[in-house]
């Protein structure tokens, strides 16, 4: 591959790919100005939220004020802004809905998870000799799907279920299915029958999958502790397990958790730890199989349930921690991996966190709009478990007649169906696994007012130990805000806006991924 002195994304020859109607906005949107006025206005204002698709808009105003002399040192109206308005990023992290701003976060969750594994960002450098595994905790089967299949070495191209075709489930349906399915098709994580597949317990199971991983990081804790002969108290004094997970939906609705578990030793990031990766693999899926949750039904016609995680794990050695190992382990065991590394590792876990369900509002999958329903059909069903056959509530009655349904955990359950029931984050951590998203925030935040002030005064920006001066606790300033800001609205004012965003959106992340592949070590000058 050789390498291009300029990006072939940029200049008059290569437009931003808009439908031809698209700059029409401008004129639209002019009032009076002239065209190229109103173009620099939306271009000013859409590369300041970094071409996020669906903005918000404020009107009010701020000033900074020197607290040491009560002197306004500054002053702005949103009214003076490019469009009238300040514009400001909304931040999702689905790139389904924002991809610029799902980027943003996914770059941040990439940062966060690498400082872990590799140190920086207020990290020692000596956390690369701790152990490290990757592991993925699965949902269980609440009944055979469709699903693509691997063959000859690839994901992809398999049967979907090439059983014996006269083998039929209770209701009469085949339980073998001979397509061939792809990502897009629609089918792919549906019922092979949807009166077998039991979506009440698969709700159930998502709605408590965050209390399943928190009895994890529990279970392996004490795991850990009966390895070494020690109890849980004493296990503080001697290594703590730290760790980073993502959630991704499977194609059948249902999450299941990627995780980076790092054993330290005593004193924190870096020190000895007490085993070795594959002793701490081995803990990790004895943890796992070994996990159970009693829930309770969901009203008075419903069983109570204990809740596990899939028997399908995949746990994974990425180092041993043993001394002359490399940054991924070389040891020769069935649960250790020569081929994951750590930055690539972190690199999966940062596109996961920016998946999203694929519940499409237009045109959801089938099985998706069945999990929806069955999320508002418990949360009613939970608000009136207490109701007796025959009751009629009044108008401005809830449903329930005892006063205690407010209690019941399946009650907010519609307020997550759009997350098909799960109500957990997408990314987190454990408190000393590394730097904190909101602390890569406020440095961003930081490094702009940092290089606006620079450009004031004229002068360069100083980057003499810029990463501590970013990142610390405590930033050296006697200058503080005051602002008054009101809601306007979301979104661009013409979907000729927004498509230009998303638009030059798009060529950002060419551009990204060209500069890193111009980066990349072995490609020829």
């Amino acid at each position: 591959m050789t390498q291009l002195d300029t990006f072939p994304g940029f200049g008059e020859h290569a437009p931003l790919d808009v439908s031809p109607g698209t700059l029409t906005f401008a004129a639209q949107a002019a009032r009076g100005r002239t065209f190229r006025t109103a173009l620099d206005a939306f271009a000013e204002t859409a590369a300041a939220v970094g071409f996020c698709s669906h903005p918000i808009r404020l009107n009010g105003s701020s000033m900074t004020i020197d607290t040491t002399t009560g002197v306004v040192v500054s002053e702005y109206h949103g009214a003076d802004a490019p469009m009238g308005q300040l514009y400001r990023p909304c931040g999702n992290r689905r790139a389904d809905v924002c991809p610029a701003c799902s980027r943003i976060y996914a770059r941040d969750t990439f940062a966060m998870i690498r400082s872990g594994l590799l140190g920086g960002k207020t990290v020692p450098e000596t956390v690369a000799q701790n152990p490290l595994v990757f592991a993925t905790l699965t949902a269980p089967s609440f009944g055979h799907v469709h699903g693509t299949r691997p063959k000859n070495g690839h994901k992809a191209g398999g049967t979907c279920r090439p059983y014996d075709r006269t083998k039929t489930c209770p209701h009469g349906r085949s339980m073998s299915c001979m397509r061939v399915h792809t990502d897009t098709d629609p089918i792919v994580g549906s019922p092979l029958c949807w009166d077998c597949y039991d979506f009440t317990t698969a709700v159930v199971w998502q709605w408590h999958a965050p209390e399943l991983w928190r009895r994890f990081t529990i279970a392996l804790r004490r795991a850990l502790a009966s390895y070494l002969g020690l109890t849980d108290s004493q296990l503080r004094d001697v290594c703590s397990v730290q760790y980073a997970k993502v959630a991704e939906y499977q194609a059948r609705g249902l999450v299941h958790f990627h995780a980076l578990i790092r054993l330290d030793g005593p004193d924190g990031p870096g020190s000895p730890a007490p085993v070795d990766g594959t002793t701490l693999a081995g803990l990790i899926e004895q943890a796992a199989r070994g996990v159970r949750l009693d829930v309770p039904p969901v009203d008075g016609a419903d069983v109570p349930r204990v809740l596990a995680f899939g028997t399908q794990l995949d746990v994974r050695t990425v180092r041993t921690g043993l001394p002359g190992t490399a940054a991924h382990s070389d040891v020769e065991d069935a649960r250790t991996s020569d081929t994951l590394v750590p930055e690539q590792v972190a690199g999966y876990l940062a596109k996961y966190a920016t998946k999203s369900t694929n519940v499409d509002p237009a045109s959801p999958r089938p099985h998706l709009a069945r999990l929806t329903r069955e999320c508002r059909r418990l949360a009613d069903r939970a608000a009136t478990a207490c109701r007796p056959d025959g009751y009629e509530p009044e108008e401005d009655e809830d449903g329930c007649v005892c006063g205690t349904c407010i209690d019941s955990p399946y009650r907010l359950l519609a307020k997550w169906a759009h997350m098909l029931g799960f109500r957990g984050h997408f990314s987190t951590k454990s408190r000393r696994y590394s730097v904190t998203l909101g602390r890569l925030r406020a440095a961003r935040a930081r490094y702009a007012r940092l290089k606006a002030q620079a450009e004031r005064d004229g002068q360069p920006l100083d980057v003499t130990d810029l990463e501590r001066r970013l990142l610390a606790d405590d930033e050296e300033t006697t200058l503080v805000v005051q602002g008054s800001w009101t809601y306007a609205g979301t979104g661009w004012s013409t979907n000729g806006e927004k498509e230009l965003a998303e638009a030059a959106a798009a060529r950002a992340r060419e551009y990204a991924q060209w500069k890193a592949a111009q980066n990349r070590p072995g490609q020829p000058a």
